[in-house]
């Protein structure tokens, strides 16, 4: 196994003194170091992948050297429109390094959502004719990788991928969360998901984000009556739940139709809420839980905090149902259903989650095939 802090500043010493990205469980490890070690100006944790490769292409624009993307798998299909088309050998020529979790790797244990990426990830890398290679987790040997890689990255003036598998990483926890602020807010993420689904209208539809509210919603559900029939579990495509939501509501206009959402995955898509709030029906409502951190792959920490969601949502249209720290969930999520949509409501909660919180035991066929038999019906 590789210990974070001794390839940090192996990379260091080599000239990759820069790094952006979407923070990645396999890389968590890594990213903590990262984030706890680096300055502000030689790191940036972006708002999606093809983001990252943007800023990459503005350091090596301003500096000449090379930098490092950080991102997992499922974010590839976020990267390849900038990498293809900017920082390709035949476009711009922008030599950097792109490491890679590997989620989904063939023969091993994973989620649903992975299992597809994981198999075709090298055959997409390939197809783009860049090249790759894979840590070890021999540090000796993976020295010599990497020195390869970027070798490579130079002398073809373009993009290369270090490929990291499961378990190449030794443990390290990110120190820099702001426990002081998470502590001051009253609520846990599930206990506001609990307070969510018992407001809601019993026919409801709910839309939830990928990551830890997805699961959440699972096991509230399995504690009440079991019948997942009207929560469609969003497991991949991190940002786009409101989308789908919004495409439901459309068409299902007889029903509520409630979007829980995360701050990470809003921001990583944020030109979706200025369609959900120009074009979105009367029973489309969206609720924002916001935690301040990418709570699943490592708890580094967004920019949501630092955004007035509010203010944002209602210049793009929606009306905003402001959740204030005297009203209970319950009562906010009445307002909210008893307000014509597009309608927005915010609710703060504290970071992390219980140790012992499950995943959906239904496959993503089975979420989709229940959850439909609610949505087509009139």
């Amino acid at each position: 196994m590789l210990n974070p802090a001794e390839f940090y500043n192996f990379l260091k010493s080599i000239n990759i003194n820069f790094f952006t990205g979407v923070p990645d469980s396999l890389l968590k490890s890594f990213c903590g170091y990262v984030a706890d070690h680096s300055s502000e100006n030689l790191h940036v944790i972006s708002a999606n992948e093809g983001g990252a490769v943007g800023i990459a292409i503005g350091y090596y624009l301003a500096t000449g050297n090379v930098p490092m993307i950080y991102m997992q798998n499922s974010g590839l299909g976020n990267a390849i429109n900038p990498l293809i088309s900017l920082a390709d050998s035949e476009v711009y020529s922008i030599p950097m390094i792109i490491l890679i979790g590997w989620r989904g790797e063939p023969n091993t244990k994973d989620e649903p959502q992975h299992i597809k990426q994981g198999k075709i990830m090298q055959p997409m890398i390939e197809s783009m004719k860049m090249p790759y290679e894979t840590l070890t987790g021999d540090f000796k040997n993976d020295k010599k990788v990497v020195k390869s890689l970027l070798k490579k990255a130079i002398e073809t003036s373009g993009p290369a991928f270090l490929i990291v598998k499961k378990g190449i990483f030794e443990p390290y926890e990110y120190t820099q969360i702001d426990h002081q602020i998470s502590n001051s807010i009253s609520y846990s993420r599930e206990e506001v998901i609990q307070q969510i689904i018992h407001s809601l209208p019993k026919d409801s539809l709910i839309i939830a984000t990928t990551g830890m509210a997805s699961r959440e919603i699972f096991e509230i559900r399995e504690h009440i009556d079991s019948n997942h029939g009207f929560d469609f579990l969003t497991v991949g495509g991190m940002g786009h739940a409101s989308q789908i939501a919004f495409g439901i509501a459309l068409h299902s206009c007889k029903k509520n139709v409630i979007c829980i959402d995360g701050d990470g995955a809003a921001i990583m898509h944020l030109g979706s809420m200025a369609i959900n709030g120009q074009f979105a029906p009367k029973n489309f409502k969206h609720i924002l839980l916001n935690n301040g951190s990418h709570d699943s792959v490592g708890g580094q920490p967004t920019v949501g905090f630092d955004i007035n969601f509010n203010n944002l949502a209602q210049s793009l249209g929606y009306k905003v149902i402001e959740f204030r720290s005297d009203q209970s969930v319950s009562s906010s999520v009445e307002e909210l259903i008893s307000t014509d949509g597009p309608v927005y409501l915010e609710i703060k909660t504290r970071r992390g989650s219980r140790p012992d919180l499950g995943r959906p035991t239904k496959t993503p066929k089975e979420n989709k095939d229940s959850f439909m038999e609610n949505s087509l019906k009139k």
